[in-house]
Formats: structure tokens, C-alpha cells, sequence
């Protein structure tokens, strides 16, 4: 028997076998756990599992040849793009190989269901490259763009002030598809399960195949839709100008329930433990029974709840045009801390490492402890700072109404990279994710910044079998 140059086994003229490898999951973020399944391999023989050049894991065959493990972990510090997992017998030589691709999403407002505007797997951008930072392309959809970018499968979704919703090539900003969402507005996109959601200024919610932009559905609110929708259990969580929060069945468009509050929606709701929040400008924020629409609790601030809370551990932080910031007990409502900052927070909050990042209308970025309100820093910026920030790999990003994007360093605020645009940063949140930064602007174009080369990155080079190399001190998994 012979291994041939493309890792086929011959038998003596008779058949051929080639070594295979399958994995469960080939797409997805560093730590994804994926399974890997081999056959063709040796009866009963050690095989060594590889990501890139490094072995990681060791497996026995079957008396078939055959394998399956299911612990393979992608590692945390994967770069997004395309990696090799291989697997070497350690007796027969015979080998297969199987690519995965590394690649982070970023598919709603607030990142997570329950807001945090925190991407933890982005593993590209950091602070000591951030600065620089370049333009990769720019996409003008035809109107202002007053709402954020969402990222999902490779495609970037943009709602515009009149122009509708498009969906780009990530990478190149190549337009895929656009559909006419009457209205346009403000409303941030959702993506899950190959549909993508969103509100509108006609006061209807649409949903979109992600892929072909052909429409599902849509429902009407009556009202204006300027809040961004939430997708959690097969249920989309939208707020509108008339007071309402709406529960609908997010593959029907269904009804499913309606909470009224006391005043416009603004503010984007988030879910957490089956429970939906959401501000007001009764000056309230509400949690809501996310299954029934029922009241379990609201707080009474001093003015317009506008952006959307973030709910991280067990705690609601959420800002106020009172000019204060608000850490309330998930459960119950009751007050952790305020923090009277003395500006209005208008935007949403990110929260990472114990720390809760908020830009404000005093020109301001400000860090401020998690579980006691206390300032860690503030940064000024040339203006105000409406839209929400994001946090990724130690580095906050932030726009304003002067019409610029910072990069600051988590850690104390420094600036580390600006970025200049036409025109304002209203509600226009960054989204940060696979080493690329994206934003919109109201002078109508919607912009990609990536380190020189990062883009599109090149595709891990195919290791070749015969350089693989086994550590010997793996034992069988």
C-alpha cells in the first residue's frame, strides 16, 4: 500500500482509498467548538490533530480507520480568514486536511441580544495597530445614513435616511442587493437565521432574506420605527413613536403581544433572561415579560430614556437626558449607583472588563466603573458624542456630531487614530469586527477602515503534510 501526492491510499491495483475529513462547524468565531470526523485513516492507529502548524489534539481510529472528536477548539487567537485543520497518522502517514473559516459577526445594535456593544473575539485591531487605520471603501447608498452597521456572512446591511436598505460585500463594499424599505430611517438592523429585520420611519417593520433581500414580511406599527429591532427566541422586539413595544413572531410577522408605555420610543430594547428592556421618553425604563408583554418592574429617571441599556451581569446600565447614568438590579429595578454625569446620554453604553463606556452631549467619552459608577477617565472630543461607542480588544471607539471617529485606548482614554467625514456622526454607532471598522454618515456614504492588507485577508497558507510536525506529549482525548 501506498500514500499518493494527493494522500489517496493504494491497495495493490485494487481500490483506492482517500483519507477524509469533515468538520460540523467550518465557519465561525475563535474558541468555536467544532467536530471533527475522519475516515480512511489507518485500523487502530494514533492520529494527530492540527489548526495551522500546531498539533492539538490526539485521537485513536476504529478498526475502520475511521474518528470523530468533538472537542476541537478554534483557537482564541485566530485571525479572521481561512485556517487549515489537518489530521496525520502517526503509523500510516496518511493525512486529510479541512478549511475553517474564521469569522465574527456582528448582527445586531447593541452586538449581543442583551446589548454591551462588546466584541470580545476581535483579535485584528488592538492598540498598539489601530492607528493605522485606513479607507478601504466607501458605499453610498443614495441618502444620509443615520444608523449603524450590522455584519453577517460576509455581507454588511445599511438602512439609509430615504434610500431603503442595502446589503454590500463586506470585504469590497459591492452592492448585493437593495430593497426600497419605504421610509428609510434610523432603525439598526438585525440579523439571525438568514433574515434580516428592521424598523422604519413609515412606521412598518420588514423582514428581508439576508441573501436575496426578497421580502418575508412585514407588519405595521403605525407609527414611526426609529427603534432597532432585537431578535431572541423566535421573536422580534421592536419599539415605536406611539408609546408601543411590539412582540412579533419573527418568521410569520404574527403579533404575538403589544406593551404601551407612556410616552415615543426611542430607545432600542434588549433581552436578557426573558425579560425585555427598553426606555421611554415617559422618563421610564421598563422590563418587560418578554414570553407575555407584563410589567415586571420600571424605573422613573429624571428625563427621555433615548438609547438602548445594556444588560451585563445581572445589572442594567442604561443613560438619561436627566444627565445622569443609571446602574439598576436586573431583577427588581432597584438603584446600584447613578452617576450625575452633567451631560445628556443619548447613546447606549458599552460594557467590558468591568468597565462601562458612554459618550455624552458635553463632548465626552467617559469610562466608568461597573460596580460603583466611579469615573475611571473622560476624554473630550470636538463634539457631541449621540451615538453609541464600542469596545473591542482594548480599544473604544466613538463618533460625534463634529463629524469624527476615535479609536481611544480602553485603558485611560487616549486618542489613538481620528477619522474625518463630510459630515455628522448623529446616531452613527461604529461596528467593529473581523479587524475592520464600519460606519455611515449623514453625508450618505458608509465607510470601511482596515490596516493596509487586512481587508480581505489572504488565505492561511495549506500546510503540507510532510511539515507537520506531532508533539509527543498529547495523550489520546
Amino acid at each position: 500500500m501506498t500514500v499518493t501526492s494527493a494522500g489517496a491510499t493504494v491497495a495493490a491495483g485494487t481500490f483506492t482509498v482517500t483519507p477524509g475529513l469533515v468538520l460540523s462547524v467550518a465557519v465561525g468565531p475563535p474558541t468555536t467548538t467544532t467536530t471533527v470526523s475522519g475516515a480512511g485513516f489507518g485500523a487502530n492507529e494514533l492520529v494527530d490533530l492540527y489548526y495551522g502548524l500546531t498539533d492539538v489534539a490526539l485521537v485513536s481510529t476504529t478498526a475502520t480507520g475511521s474518528f470523530t472528536y468533538s472537542g476541537f477548539v478554534v483557537p482564541a487567537s485566530a485571525q479572521p480568514g481561512t485556517s487549515w485543520i489537518s489530521a496525520a497518522g502517526r503509523r500510516s502517514g496518511f493525512g486529510a486536511q479541512a478549511s475553517f473559516v474564521v469569522r465574527t459577526d456582528w448582527t445586531q445594535l447593541g452586538y449581543k441580544a442583551s446589548g454591551g456593544r462588546y466584541n470580545a473575539y476581535e483579535n485584528s485591531l488592538n492598540t498598539s495597530n489601530v492607528g493605522g487605520l485606513g479607507q478601504a471603501w466607501t458605499y453610498s447608498p443614495g441618502s444620509a445614513v443615520e444608523s449603524s452597521i450590522t455584519v453577517s456572512g460576509g455581507l454588511a446591511y445599511v438602512l439609509s435616511s430615504s434610500s431603503g436598505l442595502s446589503a454590500v460585500d463586506a470585504t469590497t463594499g459591492a452592492v448585493r442587493w437593495t430593497y426600497a424599505a419605504a421610509g428609510g430611517g434610523y432603525s439598526t438592523p438585525s440579523v439571525t437565521g438568514g433574515v434580516v429585520y428592521v424598523g422604519t420611519n413609515s412606521g412598518k417593520v420588514f423582514a428581508l432574506n439576508a441573501t436575496t433581500g426578497a421580502l418575508k414580511w412585514s407588519y405595521a406599527t403605525g407609527s414611526d420605527t426609529a427603534s432597532s429591532p432585537v431578535v431572541s427566541g423566535g421573536i422580534v422586539y421592536i419599539g415605536s413613536f406611539n408609546a408601543n413595544v411590539y412582540a412579533l413572531n419573527a418568521t410569520t410577522g404574527a403579533l404575538v403581544w403589544t406593551s404601551t408605555t407612556g410616552g415615543a420610543i426611542y430607545s432600542s430594547p434588549v433581552v436578557s433572561n426573558g425579560i425585555v428592556y427598553i426606555g421611554s421618553a415617559d422618563d421610564y425604563v421598563y422590563a418587560l415579560n418578554a414570553t407575555t408583554g407584563g410589567s415586571i418592574w420600571r424605573y422613573l429617571t429624571g428625563g427621555t430614556v433615548e438609547g438602548m441599556p445594556a444588560v451585563v451581569n445581572g445589572v442594567v446600565y442604561v443613560g438619561s437626558d436627566d444627565q445622569k447614568f443609571y446602574a439598576l438590579n436586573a431583577q427588581t429595578g432597584s438603584v446600584l449607583w447613578t452617576d450625575s454625569l452633567g451631560a445628556i446620554v443619548y447613546s447606549s453604553p458599552a460594557v467590558a472588563n468591568g468597565v462601562v463606556y458612554i459618550g455624552a452631549s458635553d463632548s465626552h467619552v467617559y469610562a466608568l466603573n461597573a460596580y460603583t459608577g466611579a469615573t475611571v477617565w473622560s476624554t473630550t472630543t470636538s463634539g457631541l458624542v449621540g451615538a453609541s461607542v464600542a469596545v473591542a480588544n482594548g480599544v473604544v471607539y466613538a463618533s460625534n456630531y463634529a463629524d469624527q471617529v476615535y479609536a481611544l485606548d480602553a485603558s485611560y482614554g487616549g486618542t489613538l487614530w481620528t477619522y474625518t467625514a463630510g459630515n455628522s456622526y448623529y446616531f452613527d454607532a461604529p461596528t467593529v469586527v473581523n479587524g475592520t471598522l464600519y460606519i455611515g454618515s449623514t453625508d450618505g456614504r458608509v465607510n470601511a477602515f482596515t490596516l493596509a492588507g487586512g481587508l480581505n485577508p489572504a488565505a492561511a497558507a495549506r500546510p503540507a503534510l510532510s511539515t507537520l510536525r506531532p508533539n509527543r506529549a498529547l495523550r489520546v482525548g
